[in-house]
């Protein structure tokens, strides 16, 4: 009988979550409502393409350059013909300003927690380099910068989580894809990088990407899920998608 309902309680987990593996997850708490977030400033060369709502501050609406912005009558948020979201920034109408803040504070505490963790599962693997290689869930350490001269592939469970710790910069190079595989989420892959994050041209992304510095997407560069920048980002007729 002990058995049988053992079998039966066991039999309400999902396999993926029996299984699931990596660290726990970061909380980007209100900073997940936005797929671009930025604290000195957001600019494109038309015409890029936002899935989601961006915002910045404390800088005001005058660091989002490109995006022939067209305020609402409510003063609280802008649109863009590249944007499929709104447009936030610091000099909005209230709450909009305070709003901003407490998802720069979000960014901010996610990207403590992230850099914080312990024990990681892979320190410097393959001195930083990671093209051809695929990455299994974990945490990864790397106390220098990390490149990608070829694609690479993200392997895990829809579960499973990833926390890159990169010390250095992050830099893609031209035509660089990021592969999914298994059932591996964007949302559940964390890139902080405590340098500078250059996505070359051509080249493809996914995850979340907490920057200390500046973030740039070079001309037809895509990711697949979010950039928030404790300062700047700089995208070149690209894609971005929540």
């Amino acid at each position: 009988m002990l058995a049988n309902i053992v079998y039966i309680a066991l039999g309400l987990l999902s396999v993926d979550s029996a299984f699931a593996t990596g660290p726990s997850a970061v909380n980007l708490g209100t900073a997940a409502g936005f797929t671009i977030l930025a604290e000195a400033g957001i600019s494109t060369v038309p015409p890029s393409a936002i899935t989601g709502n961006i915002g910045v501050s404390p800088i005001a609406a005058i660091a989002l350059t490109g995006f022939s912005l067209t305020a609402d009558p409510s003063g609280t948020f802008s649109t863009s013909n590249q944007v499929v979201g709104k447009v936030f920034a610091a000099s909005y109408t209230s709450p909009t300003p305070s709003q901003l803040t407490t998802a720069v504070s979000d960014m901010s505490t996610a990207f403590t927690d992230a850099t914080g963790r312990v024990n990681p599962n892979f320190t410097n693997l393959n001195d930083g380099e990671i093209g051809l290689l695929t990455l299994t869930p974990g945490l990864y350490k790397w106390t220098g910068g990390v490149t990608a001269a070829t694609g690479f592939t993200i392997s895990g469970l829809v579960t499973d989580t990833w926390i890159f710790q990169i010390a250095g910069t992050l830099t893609l190079s031209a035509a660089v894809q990021a592969t999914l595989s298994g059932g591996a989420l964007a949302k559940n892959i964390i890139w902080v990088v405590s340098g500078s994050v250059d996505l070359g041209a051509g080249s493809h992304l996914e995850g979340v990407v907490l920057a200390k510095t500046a973030i740039t997407a070079q001309t037809g560069t895509s990711v697949n899920g979010r950039l928030l920048s404790q300062t700047n980002v700089a995208l070149q007729v690209a894609t971005i998608v929540a």
